[in-house]
């Protein structure tokens, strides 16, 4: 039974919840704890590491993308303290980043379809708001999918490039900002295994997830025990189906003793 699902996203960055909509989410997937873990930013209605929030510990997170060699990957910070300047420091330079990068995004696609989506770039968008306004346009023909695919993906024509911090800058300011940073899927990444090395440098990593295909877990498994790591786990939810992977209780016992 999962007990805590440590990778939520809200409407704060790209999910479709509200703060006050995931503890009634988290009652309903018989969850006690839930980690709200934005990307690129942290909650401004979290003001502790964990908040008691309609009966549910709601874990004040973050999800920041970092440059690591040859690929990008995604540290999650856990039990943030928001006093943290150099974390508030890069958080409001990415978000001023990713809200030009929007607009730009945004002039380039309605500029190739020839529409007006309607929708004005703000700090916390991301391409999937882009693509959900493609998509639920009435002079498109494009599903969610095809607007990554054929537009605004790493390869597309709509594309801009965004500014990524290094894994070393990144680790840096999420160890003294939070009380424990972990590699999130590992199996997402274009090579596995490298991302897997830099949990040499890393408490933690994101055992539980659900890929949506098999993936060699007696890799990961390798990883915590060379590195001696703690694992964290979630269902990377941007809606508000919660708990369909994550940790049972006494796992997250382990993590909340680094949180606390």
């Amino acid at each position: 039974m999962v007990y805590a699902d440590l990778h939520v996203h809200t409407t704060n960055s790209d999910g479709t919840m509200t703060i006050d909509e995931v503890p009634a989410a988290a009652e309903r997937a018989g969850l006690s704890v839930v980690a709200v873990t934005d990307h690129d930013r942290t909650h401004p209605a979290l003001d502790a590491p964990v908040v008691q929030h309609d009966g549910v510990a709601v874990v004040h997170g973050i999800e920041l993308r970092v440059e690591a060699g040859d690929q990008r990957v995604d540290l999650l910070g856990y039990g943030v303290d928001d006093t943290d300047d150099d974390l508030a420091t890069l958080v409001d330079h990415l978000q001023t980043d990713r809200e030009q990068r929007g607009a730009a995004i945004i002039a380039n696609v309605e500029d190739r379809l020839e529409v007006d989506l309607g929708l004005e770039s703000r700090p916390g968008l991301g391409r999937p708001h882009i693509a959900r306004a493609v998509a639920d346009h009435p002079d498109t023909d494009y599903e969610y999918g095809e607007v990554f695919e054929h537009l605004i993906g790493d390869d597309g024509p709509c594309f801009v490039p965004r500014d990524v911090p290094s894994f070393a800058e990144g680790r840096e300011v999420l160890t003294e900002a939070c009380g424990l940073v972990s590699l999130a899927h590992p199996f997402r990444y274009p090579d596995p295994e490298a991302a897997l090395e830099l949990c040499a440098d890393l408490p933690a990593v994101e055992r539980y997830y659900d890929y949506g295909h098999a993936v060699d877990t007696e890799l990961v498994e390798r990883a915590v025990d060379e590195y001696d790591l703690l694992v964290t786990g979630g269902s990377d939810a941007h809606d508000d189906e919660l708990g369909i992977t994550g940790l049972s209780e006494a796992a997250y016992e382990r993590v909340a003793a680094r949180i606390a």
